[in-house]
């Protein structure tokens, strides 16, 4: 039973330094145009979860020039970040933990 909490406790802690580390990401780089749940000079991260997948998300911040066609926008305004492969899936898992959510 210990051990069983033991390890609960352990993922519940690693889930939350996943989520303040997407956030850190999400501070650094996006915040300037995406906020969580209210439009900004971006679509709000809610928004963005409702309607991309992890793939999706993650190919856009790769290259947003080469995706936006692809999204059905006319024109794409991101800037493309360097992200490193741990940041980009970090902000989006971030960013898909605010599905569901207004």
């Amino acid at each position: 039973m210990y051990k069983t909490i033991l390890l609960l406790a352990t993922l519940s802690s690693l889930t939350f330094a996943q989520e303040s580390d997407g956030k850190k990401v999400f501070e650094t780089y996006c915040w300037g145009c995406h906020h969580q749940t209210a439009v900004a000079f971006g679509p709000p991260f809610n928004e963005i979860a409702a309607k991309r997948s992890a793939q999706e998300i993650e190919a856009y911040i790769i290259s947003p020039e080469s995706m936006y066609k692809a999204f059905g926008y006319k024109r794409t305004v991101m800037t493309q970040f360097d992200l490193n492969d741990n940041e980009r899936k970090l902000v989006t898992q971030y960013i898909l933990s605010f599905k569901g959510k207004k």
